[in-house]
């Protein structure tokens, strides 16, 4: 088994951190598995640790001159804050900032990154996009799905965090060949 746990600095991790705590209490608000946790629940999280928080620590990254979590950090920083001090209005209001949303995501899976990061970036994508849908659509079932991709995109960050500070494994490990096969043929 591979256990590269190479996973990011302190600030990286602060940031894993920051994100997958957003992620998870803004995909719970729309599952509706917790009785009476609606995602309006999830805004002081996502206004203070996924706007604030995760801006912070996308500032210092860039600092440290790691361009690719500090400008991931601040924009979602930014997408975060506006999300939890904008009264959409209206439902295509709501899905229009989902899709725009979901595209700046799209960018950052589409990154050169590591497994865990480009599987939370896929997992939100996902999410944002059956949000924006059922936002457009007024489909409930399609946003309790949306939200269960927020909560698999959270548990990613959240263990990528854990990983780089606990030394856990932070790549899938390799299939092994078949007999006779090997790496020149």
């Amino acid at each position: 088994m591979d256990n590269d746990v190479s996973a990011g600095g302190t600030t990286s991790t602060a940031g894993r951190l920051a994100l997958g705590i957003t992620l998870l209490a803004f995909g719970l608000g729309y599952t509706d598995v917790i009785d009476g946790v609606t995602a309006a629940d999830a805004v002081s999280i996502a206004h203070y640790i996924g706007g604030v928080a995760l801006f912070v620590a996308g500032l210092f990254a860039l600092r440290e001159r790691d361009a690719a979590s500090g400008t991931a950090f601040t924009v979602l920083g930014a997408l975060w804050f506006t999300w939890a001090v904008t009264d959409a209005g209206s439902a295509n209001a709501a899905g229009l900032f989902y899709l725009l949303f979901a595209l700046v995501v799209l960018s950052l899976a589409a990154a050169d990154g590591d497994q865990l990061t480009r599987g939370t970036y896929g997992l939100f994508l996902v999410g944002l996009v059956l949000m924006a849908v059922a936002a457009f659509a007024d489909s409930g079932g399609l946003a309790k799905a949306g939200g269960w991709f927020a909560v698999a995109a959270g548990a990613v960050a959240w263990y990528a965090a854990t990983a780089a500070l606990a030394h856990w494994p932070t790549v899938l490990p390799r299939r092994a060949a078949r007999r006779g096969v090997t790496a020149a043929g």
